[in-house]
């Protein structure tokens, strides 16, 4: 994978949570770097395929990780589904 070198300014402070390490030693650095790409995938702006392939990992693996921190992979609430329900009811009925 080709990387490229990106500069921000951030407060001194968060200095040691931001690397240019990509090797992952340990879960912490791949949860760090996960954490930062997550608003991105919450805004649509890329997606958890396209994550997965910036930090290195398979998307599936991603989702998982994304899981054990509490962050589900469908953001649906329970009114969106029984709509979905009624929706597919409806269009069973139309067909037979």
């Amino acid at each position: 994978m080709e990387y490229a070198t990106i500069q921000i300014t951030v407060p001194k402070a968060m200095e040691t949570y931001l690397s240019d390490n990509y090797t992952f030693e340990n879960d912490n650095q791949l949860k760090r770097n996960a954490l930062l790409l997550y608003p991105y995938i919450h805004n649509k702006i890329i997606s958890h395929g396209r994550a997965a392939e910036i930090l290195g990992i398979k998307k599936m693996d991603l989702i998982d990780l994304y899981d054990n921190m509490g962050f589900p992979y469908f953001d649906i609430d329970l009114s969106e589904v029984m709509n979905d329900i009624s929706t597919f009811r409806s269009l069973k009925k139309e067909r037979v």
